[in-house]
């Protein structure tokens, strides 16, 4: 994997998707991800804009996402706990139980061969499909490079 090509990509990817109210994203992570690997292999945060990720609790995250049980538990990202709403072949939406913002707060993830991406945005229905289209663009470009 060329690192820099995804660090370009993300760069690039970030600077027009995430910040303040008028981008997409509120946050996002990218997290190193194979579930075919072997066990040793631990994921590790690659890069992340707009929050600061605790290790630990992206280690907790990783573990519910191997659990695969995303319909019966929740999981932490900085100070909200997150349900699952809605499960899809590669990605999954989940909803803010503890967000102190009127509109709400969600999250999407979308697996790839070799990421999580996890976008983090504030809002309801329009924010959350805007949020989708910007976390699949950026899917998109590590697919066509099979990352």
């Amino acid at each position: 994997m060329d690192w820099s090509v995804v660090r370009r990509i993300w760069e690039k990817w970030a600077a027009n998707n995430i910040g303040p109210s008028e981008k997409d994203l509120k946050a996002a992570l990218l997290i190193n991800y194979d579930p075919t690997g072997p066990s040793r292999l631990v994921s590790t945060i690659a890069e992340q804009e707009g929050i600061k990720a605790d290790p630990i609790e992206i280690s907790q995250f990783i573990g519910f996402v191997k659990r695969n049980k995303l319909q019966m538990e929740t999981f932490f990202i900085g100070t909200n706990q997150y349900l699952v709403t809605s499960i899809h072949e590669s990605w999954f939406c989940a909803r803010s139980l503890n967000s102190s913002k009127h509109a709400g707060e969600g999250a999407i993830v979308m697996q790839t061969s070799a990421f999580l991406l996890v976008g983090l945005y504030d809002g309801s229905i329009g924010a959350a499909s805007r949020a989708m289209m910007a976390v699949d663009q950026f899917a998109g470009q590590l697919g066509r490079r099979n990352y």
